[in-house]
């Protein structure tokens, strides 16, 4: 515990060396509710959020290149939901979006990332992800997140996104209904993302039948880094799914399945425009 309470100095000093002034200064603004322990109820702190996206600078700026595309259709204030594709075996996906977001939100927004039920159990990873905003899973977590006006960045697809195969690249599997559900008992509006790239990051890929901290598998590749990769992140105009609806509406199988098909399809024509409109997955 004494080693991880010293952690936010390194991230501190990332972020003078790292960030740029402007970006400094667009992440002064994150704004944060401390419960009275230096952090908020899940762990966030600031001086992390700021020193992670000083960390993952050398890969977003440099190795992906990420350009990002309608960061103005995410809201400046209020309770949203980032709904994007997952790829690419290992979830290297969601901390770019975590980056262009924080970087291209004015005031910045720090996406609360909600992730599968197994990752609060992984060592040391678990605290480093609740120190810079992210969240297990649960229902209890999200309509927290929600009622708080906080930015949830979700994937649907949960863990069969960043299982599949390279020859099913870009087809995204069934979306579950979760964020439909939340999306209309909240009023939050959802917008749809598109991150184009992360699939050809790692064109071959293993999988060890190990259940490591309760994983389903452990990835694997031959190739000891991902590609770089030229990332576009796409983000659609936002879907109010709970225009015409109620809360009680959210607890109707028929309703939030149909919802979130809505949000698949938003997906899938944001995915397909952005391949048509890249020039190559190097460029």
């Amino acid at each position: 515990m004494q080693r991880m309470s010293r952690t936010p100095s390194v991230l501190h000093f990332l972020a003078r060396t790292l960030l740029g002034k402007q970006e400094q200064e667009q992440l002064s603004g994150i704004d944060f509710l401390d419960e009275g322990h230096g952090f908020d109820i899940f762990g966030l702190h600031p001086d992390w959020v700021k020193g992670m996206v000083a960390a993952l600078q050398p890969l977003y700026k440099h190795w992906f290149r990420v350009t990002g595309h309608g960061t103005e259709n995410i809201p400046a204030r209020g309770p949203a939901i980032l709904a994007s594709n997952h790829s690419g075996m290992i979830p290297l996906d969601g901390t770019m979006i975590y980056s262009d977001v924080v970087l291209h939100t004015s005031p910045a927004r720090v996406p609360r990332a909600v992730t599968d039920h197994f990752v609060p159990g992984l060592p040391v990873i678990s605290t480093l992800y609740a120190r810079c905003g992210t969240v297990g899973g649960s229902r209890g977590n999200v309509h927290a997140l929600l009622d708080r006006g906080e930015l949830l960045l979700i994937f649907p697809e949960g863990v069969p996104g960043i299982d599949k195969d390279f020859r099913d690249r870009y087809q995204l599997r069934p979306f579950r209904v979760g964020v439909a559900e939340m999306s209309i008992r909240h009023r939050a509006p959802v917008i749809p993302v598109a991150v184009i790239g992360a699939e050809e990051q790692f064109p071959v890929r293993l999988r060890l039948p190990l259940h490591t901290f309760g994983a389903p598998y452990v990835p694997l590749s031959p190739i000891p880094f991902p590609l770089p990769v030229h990332y576009h992140i796409h983000y659609g105009q936002p879907l109010h799914l709970y225009d015409g609806l109620s809360a009680a509406d959210a607890d109707d199988p028929v309703i939030t399945a149909a919802a979130a098909a809505r949000v698949q399809e938003s997906v899938q024509a944001l995915i397909e425009a952005g391949l048509k409109s890249r020039l190559g997955v190097f460029i």
